[in-house]
């Protein structure tokens, strides 16, 4: 019974090894975004826009989960727009969805600089009240023992009828004078992970 208890003893700081260290991982938001390109469906054509969401911040919990939520302040729907009225100025900071999802600190904390890895990872998008699940191909490139940028590691497209059923976000592309748009947005990621 007492050498089990020393083993526990002896491994219990081992474990919680990747856990500290994922824990020390947190979005700069200076340096993350996420563009998509929106297709209107115009009378004289099809009119590609380009539109972001900045300023990402989250912080990566210790089994590597991440919490991110989009919300309307950080687009550039408000340069667009201008100022909104009063009353609209809450519903900026509601967010529009919010993301889930979690990475392989272990990995990424092996990581050598200047080296890839590309993971498979679980999307959970709740926007009002769905919440949906997508694997995303993403690639982690270690640009320093401080720093990790992520982006899409292929090709991502949204379907734009859901974007147009969901109400949040209809609500959303109407203000921005969408009335219809193209059936897939193509999305991108590019953000950067640091030690915090």
């Amino acid at each position: 019974m007492r050498s089990s208890a020393l083993v526990a003893l002896l491994v219990a700081p081992l474990a919680a090894l990747p856990a500290a260290a994922a824990a020390a991982w947190e979005l700069d938001p200076a340096q993350s975004r996420v563009a998509a390109t929106v297709v209107q469906i115009a009378p004289e054509g099809p009119i590609p826009r380009l539109h972001e969401v900045r300023r990402l911040s989250g912080t990566t919990e210790a089994d590597g989960t991440l919490v991110l939520p989009l919300r309307l302040a950080q687009s550039d729907v408000i340069e667009r727009m201008g100022p909104l009225p009063p009353w609209l100025s809450g519903f900026t900071e509601r967010p529009m969805a919010t993301l889930t999802t979690r990475f392989p600190p272990q990995r990424l904390e092996r990581l050598p600089v200047g080296e890839s890895l590309v993971e498979v990872l679980m999307l959970s998008v709740q926007t009002g009240n769905s919440t949906r699940s997508e694997p995303l191909a993403v690639r982690f490139t270690r640009e320093s023992p401080e720093r990790v940028r992520v982006t899409n590691a292929e090709r991502v497209a949204l379907d734009g009828r859901e974007l147009m059923a969901d109400p949040t976000l209809r609500s959303v592309l109407l203000l921005l004078g969408y009335e219809q748009i193209g059936d897939e947005v193509p999305v991108s990621l590019d953000a950067v992970l640091v030690r915090r």
